[in-house]
């Protein structure tokens, strides 16, 4: 008995070690500078607890789950080395809803040793928020990588649809809680709340897609916060709280990047992509790179602005290099990031990152903005919608009070895009038809390297 005794108490210490290295974790990650120390603290955190539960729970068999520990670790191995930088987006959400299918299944399969009222209603959050979590995931993937359409899928009475599934989903909850041997009425929550996050997320639009990942990895948190409560894991429960409470407040950071309240998210109030017919009046103006350069050869200070568009070419690493040849020049150099600039948080940061920008050069928008009047040169890579200047000047624009990066207020702005076209949110950008700006038309990575290749 005291053996015993002695073992769940350590085994309760290192479920404590475990929360630990969470919480520290993701404290780490919130500095760019720390985030791999971070990552590395919550996996190894994350391992503590897996083991410590299975012995926490008495089971003596692991050969199936050894197998399903060397099958994941190389899957995961293999896809985290495999995937392309601009893939991050889409595996994230796949990511957020694999979480949500293990809470459903850690809750269905609670159901053997449910007891109470609390643990019934617990396993049906878990099922519900997990199975929501997963579809409406999976939904984002096919947006983000485009094997849907990324535009948002809108019918007539599609709120009355929605507000028929929710009132489904609640009605067969408690019947399932009353009548918990009727399997029937789980069946149809499972169901409903798949179906539920299918209409949750079809109504938002590509340009939303950043609100949508945080979103989606909170309720991959609280689902599992609610799946650790069905089967009374302590260590579970925190790890899903954080999740959780983490994705909310970047939830909300997002929100106030793009001008929207969280209600509107929280009730799909907010997906339909804007299209805006006006006219923009002025000429565009191209330049060359060779011209270019003559004008970054002068410049004393130059920001950079990335946008999805240096994503899709994977010019991340010779922006790096003409980072390090405009340095030697001579020029101030630094990185201009927007909350919403790619298609997840922090997306920017992350290409960055791997090509070994130094942190200290990436400044958010509220860093670069009253620094813009001084720039000499401002370089919009691929970005569009978080640098029109309609959001801040025209208020009829469907993006009107959305903070942007002021870069039209820099003396020269440069724009590499590969064509005129809009942006995710369908609208014109003002800033190509000032007469500050010239458009250098191309692909990111080669209109980059050209201006290389002249400072070289």
């Amino acid at each position: 008995m005291e053996t015993i005794s002695s073992l769940g108490l350590l085994l309760q210490f290192a479920y404590v070690v475990a929360g630990g290295l969470f919480i520290y974790g993701l404290k780490l990650l919130g500095s760019a500078d720390t985030a791999r120390r971070g990552n590395m603290l919550s996996a190894v955190g994350m391992l503590l607890a897996i083991v410590v539960a299975l012995l926490d729970q008495g089971i003596v068999e692991y050969q199936w789950i050894l197998i399903g520990f060397v099958v994941g670790a190389i899957i995961g191995g293999a896809v985290a080395r495999m995937v392309e930088m601009t893939s991050m987006p889409e595996m994230v959400a796949l990511f957020n809803g694999f979480g949500g299918m293990a809470s459903l299944l850690v809750g269905w399969a609670a159901l053997s040793t449910a007891g109470g009222t609390f643990t019934l209603v617990t396993i049906v959050l878990s099922i519900l928020i997990g199975g929501l979590t997963f579809t409406g995931s999976l939904i984002a993937y096919g947006k983000l990588s485009e094997k849907l359409g990324s535009g948002a899928v809108m019918f007539k009475g599609q709120q009355v649809v929605n507000s028929l599934i929710v009132l489904g989903i609640v009605a067969s909850s408690v019947m399932f809680c009353i009548e918990p041997g009727n399997s029937q009425w789980l069946y149809l929550v499972i169901g409903l709340s798949l179906l539920f996050g299918v209409m949750v997320v079809i109504p938002i639009g590509g340009a939303d897609m950043p609100v949508v990942i945080s979103l989606l990895n909170s309720y991959s948190g609280l689902a599992a916060c609610a799946a650790g409560f069905a089967i009374n894991n302590n260590i579970l429960i925190v790890a899903g709280s954080l999740v959780g409470a983490s994705g909310i407040i970047l939830t909300q950071i997002m929100c106030k990047a793009m001008n929207r309240s969280l209600s509107n998210v929280l009730f799909s109030g907010f997906g339909s992509v804007s299209t805006d017919t006006s006219e923009v009046e002025g000429e565009i103006k191209p330049i060359s790179a060779e011209d270019a350069y003559y004008v970054l050869e002068a410049a004393s200070n130059v920001a950079i602005i990335p946008g999805y568009g240096m994503a899709v070419a994977q010019a991340q690493h010779v922006v790096k290099e003409l980072c390090e040849l405009l340095e030697k020049n001579g020029a101030e150099v630094n990185f201009g990031i927007h909350p919403v600039a790619g298609r997840m948080p922090g997306h920017m940061n992350v290409l960055l990152a791997e090509a070994d920008v130094p942190y200290d050069q990436l400044l958010e928008m509220d860093e670069i903005n009253p620094r813009m009047e001084n720039v000499d040169v401002a370089i919009v890579i691929g970005a569009n919608d978080v640098v029109n200047p309609a959001a801040r000047d025209v208020e009829s624009s469907p993006i009107y009070g959305m903070p942007v990066i002021n870069v039209d207020h820099a003396r020269t702005v440069f724009v590499l895009k590969r064509s005129m076209a809009s942006g995710f949110a369908g609208i014109e950008n003002p800033l190509f038809y000032k007469d500050n700006t010239r458009m250098l038309f191309g692909d990111a990575k080669e209109s980059i390297g050209s201006l290389v290749r002249e400072f070289t």
